[in-house]
């Protein structure tokens, strides 16, 4: 590459992005904040270090202690149906039932239900 035409680009460079894109970033450094980032390193090394201790080893991935394992409940437990649907996501979320369930008991009794009421396997509605 030809002298004048990288003397172009770093010109074409600085009016577009201003004076400090073409400067060399050591111009801005000095022993004071040399001393600044080393001191943050270590610190920042330091709670990288002390979080390893945390950590334990499942089939080869390093997994956190305080990690709880959620188990995820894709069966309601009023009607035992299995859902893979996203539909139902929203409301075992929510009411912890699928969404047939959700119709038949909680609709129209969000706060009836929130509040701990469960149908008995053998009640009727007659709400």
């Amino acid at each position: 590459m030809d002298l004048n035409e990288v003397a172009k680009i770093e010109k074409a460079i600085k009016e577009k992005y201003g004076k400090e894109a073409i400067e060399n970033p050591k111009n801005h450094w000095s022993k004071e904040k040399e001393q600044e980032y080393l001191k943050q390193m270590k610190e920042f090394y330091s709670k990288l270090q002390d979080n390893v201790g945390d950590r334990e080893k499942r089939q080869g991935y390093l997994i956190s202690k305080n990690f709880q394992k959620v188990k995820s409940t894709r069966e309601c437990k009023h009607c035992g149906s299995y859902s893979f649907s996203s539909r139902d996501d929203v409301y075992f979320t929510k009411f912890d039932c699928c969404f047939d369930c959700y119709i038949q008991y909680v609709e129209g009794r969000e706060q009836r239900w929130l509040s701990g009421w469960r149908p008995n396997n053998t009640e009727a509605f007659n709400d």
